[in-house]
């Protein structure tokens, strides 16, 4: 880190639980499209990506200037879930836009800005309409950090912070750990077998694309397989798009590439547009039971954030994020085979759309291989984040509008990170 930036005031007096801040030691003042500067004036290509909560890029314009309008006409910042321009704009943008054209029919909630809120909604959602406690959730799945969701999680760390037992969910293996174990038929006995000792769950929760786990993608034979089992034993089927939807995946919704619908949906983090708090439960009408206030929060619906995500939707679909995703997936997919050349026998690529790991496992399994190359990524002027098992895999997460140039200018600072820390 350059001596001139100060970092005193965070390591005096923030606490301990700050961690993206101790693999990127720079205090940033400003960022634009892919890119962010720190004090110094240093330019980094950002392929970390807000953790997925800037798909389409730092400040980009068209949404900011949206964002001063409504700033400059004292437009109503807060109102609760009462009626608002902001509001009837983005249900109405979102439901002709979004939902119709792909033949969805769905609710929406507004919940807490978070995507764990979110998921905590859905939870309660579907042990009120089923009338169950339990819920099953895949080993390697990340859905968030409150109480509810993090008994989903698997992460053993996250886990500990919770300080209480954490029940009423049944883990299943994920279909990439036991390639020759059937997982669907596997939690079929579950159901139908009365010395299973499971009990039926509300619901089965599930990333199409594990994230935090290791980038896993799902194949979409196994997707459907699972939506037919949901039909099948009368269990509902939540899809957390909170990290990999928004295009990530080159679908707006990461489901879609399986032809599936799910009966809940949870959206958060690049729902918001512009890096702004928002998320979205997407729900069945037939689920939608919920009383006046069961569940709330004083920011649910923040008015800027809808402005944002509508403008931000508006985007995408006119320039074809999707299909650009789907094109710029080729070029990041060349590079995970160069990188992969590097040592065949310890390293491991995978991912779609622009959501891809370089999986170091091979080396070792408590993330140092994973570490060294992070350090040297960043020393270069590139951001990414460990995931995974261990943290062993680098998560390489570009905006969805980043230019060719770019991407492969960060690619290629990926290659020589990785191979330096092998060689180191």
């Amino acid at each position: 880190m350059n001596d001139n930036m100060n970092t005193i005031p965070f390591e005096t007096y923030e606490s301990q639980v700050r961690s993206y801040c101790r693999n990127f030691p720079a205090v940033f003042t400003r960022a634009k499209g892919p890119f962010l500067y720190d004090e110094t004036g240093r330019e980094y290509i950002d392929f970390f990506c807000g953790a997925g909560a800037l798909n389409y890029g730092h400040n980009p314009d068209r949404i900011k200037e949206k964002l001063l309008e409504y700033l400059q006409s004292d437009g109503v910042m807060h109102a609760l879930d009462m009626y608002t321009v902001p509001k009837r704009s983005f249900i109405e943008f979102y439901e002709e836009n979004i939902l119709k054209p792909r033949g969805l029919d769905y609710r929406i909630q507004f919940t807490g800005p978070t995507g764990t809120n979110a998921v905590e909604a859905a939870l309660k959602l579907a042990r009120k309409v089923k009338k169950r406690t339990n819920v099953f959730a895949l080993m390697g799945g990340f859905h968030g950090m409150t109480l509810g969701s993090i008994a989903l999680t698997t992460d053993a760390a996250s886990r500990a912070g919770a300080g209480v037992p954490l029940d009423n969910v049944t883990h299943i293996p994920a279909p990439y750990m036991f390639p020759e174990l059937d997982t669907v038929q596997y939690m079929e006995r579950l159901l139908t077998d009365d010395h299973s000792g499971v009990e039926k769950p509300a619901a089965i929760i599930l990333e199409t694309v594990q994230a935090d786990g290791g980038i896993y993608p799902f194949d979409a034979g196994w997707l459907r397989a699972v939506r037919e089992l949901c039909d099948r034993q009368d269990i509902l089927m939540i899809v957390d798009d909170v990290q990999v939807g928004c295009a990530r995946t080159g679908w707006f919704f990461s489901f879609e590439r399986a032809g599936i619908v799910p009966d809940i949906v949870t959206q958060s983090k690049s729902i918001g547009g512009y890096g702004m708090p928002f998320a979205l439960v997407l729900l069945k009408p037939e689920l939608d039971v919920w009383e006046p206030g069961e569940h709330n929060g004083t920011f649910r619906g923040y008015q800027l954030s809808m402005i944002a995500a509508r403008e931000g939707l508006a985007m995408m679909l006119e320039e074809d994020v999707e299909r650009k995703v789907r094109e710029k997936s080729e070029i990041v997919a060349e590079y995970m085979e160069g990188i992969c050349v590097l040592d065949p026998q310890r390293i491991r690529t995978r991912g779609l759309g622009l959501i891809w790991g370089v999986d170091l496992w091979g080396f070792d399994h408590d993330g140092k291989m994973s570490k060294k190359v992070l350090d040297e990524a960043f020393r270069r002027g590139l951001i990414v984040e460990r995931v995974g098992r261990g943290n062993t895999v680098i998560k390489v997460m570009p905006e969805l509008l980043i230019d060719e140039e770019t991407l492969r200018r960060g690619l290629d600072i990926l290659t020589e990170a990785v191979a330096a820390a092998i060689r180191s």
